[in-house]
């Protein structure tokens, strides 16, 4: 890694952690909006009324456009510098934030959060390779990428609470509205408390590559999507079919290449594998249930946007707490025991949904939330440690890059694929009305017997989704439990 020592002098103490909270306030922000919305949806829904597929796209283009071009940008970031790529992607990310903010229709919103989702792939990757260098003492370095950790994990976990607070007094689009700032602040700031980041070991951006791995993701993703919404056409089925050729052709192509956009052989290390399987399945879980619950809190048992916020709020603080005290942890159990633990944890939280009912339920989602908050707290902050400590160092780049972006994959194929099940169960159970239960609840006319039946869809819809998200965690934690080495490597 390389900075230039003329243009850049070392940082005095107090400005280095200065940069430090630069940096961290556009992290909360890419973290924050992956997750703010799971609230507002009710109340966006009832406001530009988008189709089931619709609705669902608008919560995950953000995701998938983030996980699928975080390998590729950095990349990028090597090559033409990692700060000035963040403050390029720090522009678009509130360009986009901007219009969100402004849409009146479904497409307008889903087209900026696509951007969004351009500005935000910058961020993740350089942000974390200029606090790396902003740290040359290796103790210092530690305890930065640490609250780094702490700080991406803290933005999933309190968006659903911020974006409940907002609505309680503002219209939905204040929760992008608040990206503005932030954003203008570090463009005037960063020049003056970072430095430009360098890395010499770098190779050609194969553009295939990019091109088969989004097409293929995002086609993929429309046939499940708007299947589940709304029945499977041959047109929809065959947009399914190239996605899934696309990927494969992706994942071919990444064997016979000099520079893959996936290091694929690094998933022959068993300790790797099960490491970025845990980032990816912790987020799906997550991302689903954190997705189908504040829909039920709100429109299921008729709370106030402001009281199902605070009713998330002791899962957020657990989550966050356990990010922070994650080394202590794994200090008393090692950290294998650790990392089954994450699975075991977010599989009995979620499997407490299943008491969820059309009349009560906020106890046990209570519960479900610190139970499971632990473990997702455990995943966030051991999956990128376990799998750089499981690659040779000079590797080390490339694991970094899966491992965030199995989080942001996960984060999206959560709503995408046991979200799209739920709706399933939705459109084949509820009453007929419409695609989704808020845009039932919101026709006119509506008698007592299908609002019933409508909320009664939904919450079997709920329950299918997190009960195959807890069975799947129970299994690939008694996978890790049997099949990883009792000492991983430090």
């Amino acid at each position: 890694m390389n900075t230039d020592p003329l243009s850049t002098p070392r940082s005095p103490r107090h400005k280095t952690w200065l940069g430090l909270l630069t940096v961290l306030s556009l992290v909360l922000l890419v973290a924050m909006d992956g997750s703010v919305l799971y609230l507002a949806m009710p109340r966006l829904t009832s406001s530009i009324l988008p189709t089931a597929d619709q609705a669902l796209w608008i919560l995950d283009i953000y995701g998938f456009v983030v996980g699928s071009l975080l390998i590729t940008f950095g990349n990028v970031g090597d090559r033409y510098g990692r700060l000035k790529l963040m403050m390029v992607g720090a522009f678009i990310f509130g360009l986009g934030s901007l219009g969100v903010a402004y849409s009146t229709t479904a497409e307008a919103m889903i087209a900026f959060r696509a951007l969004m989702g351009l500005g935000g792939a910058t961020l993740l990757p350089s942000g974390l390779a200029i606090v790396s260098a902003l740290f040359p003492d290796p103790r210092q370095r530690a305890q930065a990428i640490g609250i780094f950790a702490a700080t991406f994990a803290a933005g999933f976990a309190i968006g659903p609470v911020l974006g409940g607070l907002l609505l309680q007094h503002f219209d939905w689009g204040v929760v992008f509205m608040i990206n503005v700032p932030v954003v203008l602040i570090f463009l005037l700031t960063a020049p003056l408390l970072l430095r430009e980041v360098h890395f010499t070991r770098y190779g050609r951006i194969d553009v295939p590559s990019l091109l088969l791995s989004f097409a293929g993701i995002l086609l993929f993703t429309y046939s499940i999507k708007s299947g589940a919404a709304g029945g499977f056409t041959t047109p929809q089925i065959i947009a399914g079919l190239i996605g899934l050729a696309a990927l494969t052709l992706f994942i071919l192509r990444q064997t016979t290449i000099a520079f893959p956009l996936l290091d694929l052989s690094l998933f022959k290390d068993r300790v790797f594998s099960i490491a970025i399987l845990t980032g990816l399945l912790s987020l799906v879980v997550w991302s689903a249930a954190g997705y189908l619950s504040g829909i039920y809190l709100q429109s299921v048992l008729d709370f106030e946007v402001f009281t199902a916020a605070l009713l998330t709020l002791p899962g957020a603080v657990v989550l966050t707490a356990t990010c922070i005290g994650t080394s202590l942890i794994v200090e008393h159990l090692g950290r294998k025991a650790a990392l089954v633990a994450t699975h075991f944890l977010i599989s009995a939280g979620v499997f407490l949904l299943l008491f969820t009912t059309t009349e009560a339920g906020a106890i046990a989602f209570v519960a479900s939330t610190v139970i499971a908050g632990v473990g997702y707290g455990l995943s966030f902050s051991l999956v990128a440690e376990i799998a750089i400590s499981a690659v040779p160092p000079e590797r080390a780049g490339a694991a970094s890059s899966i491992a965030e972006t199995s989080n942001e994959i996960g984060n999206a194929l959560g709503i995408t694929l046991l979200g799209s099940l739920a709706a399933l169960v939705f459109r084949l159970s509820g009453p007929g009305m419409a695609g989704t239960l808020n845009e039932t609840l919101d026709r006119t006319g509506v008698t007592a017997q299908a609002v019933m039946q409508a909320k009664e869809a939904f919450l079997s819809g709920l329950h299918l989704a997190v009960g195959i998200g807890g069975l799947l965690t129970l299994l690939v934690g008694s996978l890790a439990w049997f099949w990883l080495p009792r000492k991983l490597p430090e």
